[in-house]
């Protein structure tokens, strides 16, 4: 059974590495890079990983319920006061505070004949009631999130397992990715998944992108359509400091008719200048447009102060 006292002596925002007033859509996504690096399926021979995924799903659980999370960050904030304050007093000056906040509790408790209203507990006990409130309701939450994680472990193994198949198999459009990447180099030579799905989205969408366990410069991606894959392995050299190269994983898609005035991508392909320079402009016309919103909304903001 998880233990309340672990999560009340535990900064739940510094665990999943966002600030405390991150929205619940920044929570998931930092559970979700947490939870799948420590997942049982992921870690056999790791015998901590099962209660590391656990306690990850119980600290999901609290901060993306509201009553939980607003006991919980209660309880945190007190924590970080009393720390400051302990902090400020010499020894003989907190044993004085102590006994005055322990004769204050009992005074409280006298004055409502020892029966404890939400005024006068402690965040402490607030933070207990709405954890085993979570414990006896269970969350349907949590389940939906494990059942994400699931479907996208197997995704992953799919991929690794049929990362050398011999044939081309035309659904499948795999690529892989390779830079240089020194075993002692923690930032894996400055790539990685955020990083590599910028590069490549500019292609088209991806049906998955896994990064080698082993941090050793290695990627494997599935596009969802071929000319996306194709403009990839032809065009993407990724980071100017670290360029990476990108190969077919398996044969390459068989050659079709090339298209008039264009040319091969030298691997069976039918990617041409003018496909990639059309991709180009239409990325140039987004971000012209997404400047022109921006600077339409900034001028209505300011219209709209001046009328206040």
């Amino acid at each position: 059974m998880v233990d309340v006292k672990k999560f009340s002596d535990t900064d739940l925002y510094g665990l999943f590495e966002v600030d405390i007033g991150a929205t619940e859509q920044e929570i998931r996504k930092a559970y979700r890079k947490k939870a799948l690096q420590c997942h049982p399926d992921k870690n056999p021979d790791n015998p901590k990983a099962a209660q590391l995924f656990q306690e990850l799903s119980k600290a999901l659980e609290i901060l993306l319920d509201t009553s939980a999370r607003a006991a919980y960050d209660k309880l945190l904030n007190a924590k970080k006061a009393a720390k400051l304050r302990t902090k400020q007093l010499d020894g003989k000056r907190q044993k004085l505070k102590a006994d005055l906040e322990e004769r204050e509790r009992r005074a409280r408790e006298a004055a409502t004949g020892g029966y404890k209203t939400a005024s006068n507990k402690t965040p402490e006990e607030l933070f207990q009631e709405e954890f085993d409130r979570l414990r006896k309701e269970g969350s349907k939450l949590i389940q939906e999130e494990q059942e994400l994680m699931r479907q996208q472990l197997q995704e992953e193994l799919r991929l690794i397992q049929t990362a050398a198949a011999p044939t081309w198999d035309p659904s499948q459009h795999r690529v892989k990715i390779r830079w240089k990447a020194d075993k002692t180099d923690t930032g894996n030579g400055g790539y990685t998944e955020e990083i590599l799905r910028k590069f490549l989205n500019k292609y088209g969408d991806l049906n998955a992108l896994v990064m080698s366990p082993r941090k050793n410069g290695s990627a494997l991606v599935e596009f969802k359509q071929k000319d996306a894959a194709e403009m990839a392995v032809t065009y993407e050299k990724g980071r100017l400091d670290n360029p990476c190269t990108l190969e077919w994983v398996g044969e390459p898609p068989p050659a079709s008719k090339q298209k008039a005035g264009g040319r091969s991508t030298g691997a069976g392909g039918t990617i041409t200048e003018r496909d990639y320079e059309s991709l180009v402009l239409r990325q140039l016309r987004q971000a012209e447009e997404r400047k022109k919103l921006i600077e339409q909304m900034m001028k209505e903001d300011a219209e709209g102060a001046g009328e206040d």
